[in-house]
């Protein structure tokens, strides 16, 4: 072509060149922030020797601590993180990895010290998984010379054990092993006996504390009921198990009870007496997962983004609490994947944002800040809202950061179709 364009071809070009430049640049940084997850998450499995079951550790960098709040958080694999981490492991097409984690968790339900009712706790010991009992997670306590467990890592929660079930569900579609969808359906059972049937009926939260003085959790939450209908839904696509349909449903209504049309975001459940509606606090999860949960869903539904934006917009990210006071990895990253089920184009800034979180061995952290706020305690024995995420290397921020980058529905165990929950 001769250089001696004219104006109007010139003044065309620019303009498609202007036009597709952040497109392009945000598919590089997507791309890049793939890459460097998948090889985070692999080099974080193959640092655990052999092919046999294992639990990643949720916090990998907290290694010799000496003081109580590290030490709890040492060697500990929680089961969501290693969940996410089995699901995008499989994103990332390493299905042998995260059959790894699966095998884990089937051995640590049919295995536990004391418990015999086949439920998972929300965390163990990271490491390989061998023969005897499942390792919990604990240590020892100098000031005073006792053993010390984490009331919360030795309850189990009902939307990790939702979650435990989507990673073997996502197991059983690529091994096809029936052991996998027995394991997982084991966990829906367990769920269903925590269903509440005080109105609003759905399945509450869960045990906390020790084996000899748990205490129900009768809070019900938009999130757990999120995890159990998509868990519930995809085991009755697997088996036709009448059951499974009915408990998706009952799930179901519930996060269709929790939207708020008026102020158009979803409540995050009930307060302690299973029955009052929580209306102060909000929770991003809650907010976005429903968007990839559900399909179909109703069209009302797109207009949270307003509110997502407005009270949980942290900079070019997201906090997890509302009118956040920093940014929350594992969010924004929900936020992305949920932008693309939503056929909404995601940011450029907000994947640079992710990858700038990474450390030095390629893990994200919890939040670029020093500590976040959630509004949240972690269990009742908390005396003031005590669940924070730290400026450490976090598991779940990378497994969902991966989830984002690889354009996969952790919900469903398949990848997003651009607007396939519009």
């Amino acid at each position: 072509m001769s250089k001696h364009w004219s104006f109007v071809a010139s003044v065309g070009l620019l303009a498609m060149t202007t036009a597709s430049a952040p497109v392009a640049a945000a598919d590089t940084a997507q791309q890049q922030l793939a890459s460097d997850t998948c090889a985070a998450l692999h080099a974080a499995a193959t640092a655990i020797p052999g092919n046999g079951p294992m639990l990643l550790p949720s916090y990998p960098s907290i290694k010799d601590a000496g003081d109580d709040a590290s030490l709890a958080l040492e060697h500990v694999a929680f089961v969501y993180d290693n969940a996410l981490a089995g699901i995008a492991l499989t994103a990332c097409g390493e299905p042998a990895q995260a059959k790894r984690i699966a095998d884990a968790l089937v051995f640590a339900a049919a295995h536990d010290p004391s418990l015999k009712d086949g439920r998972l706790r929300n965390a163990y010991r990271s490491g390989t998984v061998g023969s005897g009992p499942m390792a919990l997670t604990g240590f020892w306590q100098t000031h005073g010379n006792y053993w010390s467990q984490d009331p919360y890592q030795v309850g189990t929660a009902t939307g990790n054990a939702a979650w435990a079930a989507l990673l073997l569900l996502t197991v059983y579609d690529q091994t096809h092993d029936r052991r996998y969808l027995d394991a997982a359906t084991a966990q829906l059972q367990w769920i269903q006996t925590r269903l509440n049937k005080i109105a609003p009926p759905a399945y509450e939260g869960g045990l906390f504390g020790y084996d000899n003085t748990q205490r129900v959790q009768h809070w019900k939450s938009t999130e757990h009921n999120i995890d159990i209908y998509a868990a519930a839904t995809w085991a009755y696509r697997e088996s036709h198990g009448a059951e499974w349909a009915q408990q998706a449903k009952l799930a179901g209504s519930f996060v269709n009870a929790m939207w708020d049309g008026t102020e158009h975001r979803f409540l995050v459940g009930t307060l302690d007496d299973g029955k009052t509606l929580s209306r102060d606090k909000s929770g991003l999860d809650a907010q976005v997962w429903p968007l990839l949960a559900f399909h179909p869903r109703p069209s009302t539904w797109n207009q949270v983004w307003t509110w997502v934006q407005t009270q949980h917009g942290s900079g070019a990210g997201y906090g997890y609490r509302r009118h956040p006071d920093g940014i929350w990895t594992e969010g924004t990253a929900q936020v992305a994947t949920a932008m693309q089920a939503s056929g909404k184009p995601v940011p450029d800034a907000l994947w640079q944002l992710l990858i700038a979180q990474r450390d030095g061995e390629g893990m994200l952290y919890a939040t670029p800040q020093a500590r976040i706020a959630t509004d949240f305690a972690i269990g009742p024995t908390s005396t003031h809202a005590d669940f924070f995420y730290y400026h450490l290397p976090h598991l779940g921020a990378t497994a969902w950061a991966a989830l984002a980058a690889k354009g996969w529905n952790p919900f469903t165990g398949s990848p997003i179709t651009p607007g396939e929950n519009r």
